[in-house]
């Protein structure tokens, strides 16, 4: 009897063992989640994010083996998440060329911008900053308030070409910026008179293409900018496009009262000049400078740094103490005298490059472009649109057309 009386004890505190256990486990599948259940089992790479992995602590520690390896699939997923987006965010920028035009297509004008035209903290571009502004050097957010009003826009052109190349910019940007625009010429026209008002500026200056005579129109143009006090001093010449969207997101980078000298060289290295200015006995000097064909851009505070050299014809003897053009004689003032480095920005194009090597997805991200021609050769921008080769051989009207589709374009749904 004792031996079954003991016998009867061992089996009932077995069984109480057993409900005990299997009432603990259950209180421990209702407390993990299912996706807990299965982290734990397996630990699964790539499948579970980080905030699994620290909601597995939750039902229980994890071991210092689980806890590394659950450390390094949070760094993978993230790798991997990162990766996935730079794919499919490249993917986007980089479509093929007619998905891309019809994206831009699709920009808003610049009529609203103009209205509009203060530019704040752009920590989160619109669509268009997106897809023009990323790929490139345009500055990735505006750090400054800009207005189209702060800048001044210098066209230098001469008297032959008042018809053969103002009137295609007189149609295409300049019709969006008049008040911004000032037109330097050699001399007197009626006709582009009606068309700029008191912003063609006769310089009477020679009209030959000469250093002298190139000089001479620049330091009129400066000298009208100081007049003027606007921020920006922007240089061009008549063979240029003004992409305004991306020249005033480019400059909002900047403070007007910082030494800012923005353009593109025409040469891969720094020109040496003869010293003829300094008088601590140096014979040469090497600098670099942005070529006028390209454009550039100039801030007020460093501008009026340059005065010594620039203001009321101070210019053209410096550029004769050094004979060199009128480009050549605003990088050596900046970087030679007042010791600015020149911000170089592939962002400004002339027609000394080879046009035809510019991708079309990333031409509504530029700043300037240019065309050229010869008698048998043309160097143009490879643009589609509605305009055929023989009615628009600059290109510059496709080019407006895909920029502002919805308030210029003559033909609509052709993208």
């Amino acid at each position: 009897m004792r031996l079954r009386g003991s016998a009867n004890s061992k089996l009932c505190f077995l069984l109480s063992l057993t409900l005990c256990a299997s009432l603990l486990l259950l209180m421990g599948l209702q407390q993990w989640g299912p996706s807990d259940l299965q982290l734990s089992r397996s630990l699964q790479p790539f499948r579970q994010s980080p905030q699994t992995l620290g909601n597995a602590t939750l039902g229980r520690s994890l071991s210092k083996q689980e806890k590394r390896r659950g450390a390094a699939l949070a760094g993978s997923s993230i790798t991997d998440s990162s990766s996935a987006f730079k794919r499919e965010h490249n993917h986007q920028l980089f479509a093929k060329p007619d998905k891309l035009v019809r994206t831009y297509a699709k920009a808003k004008g610049l009529q609203d911008f103009v209205k509009n035209s203060t530019v704040k903290d752009q920590r989160g571009p619109g669509p268009w900053e997106k897809a023009a502004a990323l790929p490139w050097d345009i500055a990735p957010h505006s750090k400054h308030k800009m207005q189209l009003s702060d800048i001044f826009i210098a066209v230098k052109t001469t008297r032959k070409y008042h018809k053969a190349r103002l009137d295609l910019l007189f149609q295409t940007w300049i019709s969006l910026v008049k008040e911004q625009t000032f037109i330097f010429t050699d001399g007197e026209d009626k006709e582009l008179r009606a068309k700029a008002g008191d912003r063609m500026i006769n310089t009477n200056c020679s009209a030959a293409h000469t250093r002298q005579a190139l000089c001479c129109k620049m330091s009129v143009e400066y000298d009208k900018f100081i007049e003027s006090k606007k921020k920006w001093f922007c240089h061009v010449d008549d063979d240029n496009y003004v992409n305004i969207r991306s020249l005033v997101y480019l400059l909002s980078a900047y403070s007007h009262t910082q030494d800012v000298y923005i353009g593109r060289p025409s040469l891969d290295h720094p020109v040496e000049a003869a010293e003829r200015v300094k008088s601590d006995g140096s014979s040469t000097v090497k600098f670099w400078f942005a070529t006028g064909g390209a454009g550039f851009c100039i801030s007020r505070g460093l501008a009026l740094k340059m005065s010594p050299w620039a203001s009321f014809g101070n210019f053209i003897s410096t550029a004769e103490k050094i004979r060199l053009p009128d480009d050549c004689t605003i990088g050596y003032i900046i970087e030679g005298l007042l010791e600015v480095k020149m911000i170089h920005s592939d962002l400004f194009h002339s027609h000394l490059e080879n046009l035809q090597q510019i991708p079309p997805p990333i031409i509504p991200g530029q700043v300037t472009l240019s065309y050229g021609s010869s008698e048998t050769k043309r160097n143009v921008l490879r643009v589609q649109g509605p305009f055929s080769l023989a009615d628009d051989p600059s290109r510059f009207k496709s080019i407006h057309c895909l920029l502002y589709h919805d308030v210029w374009c003559p033909v609509k749904d052709r993208y």
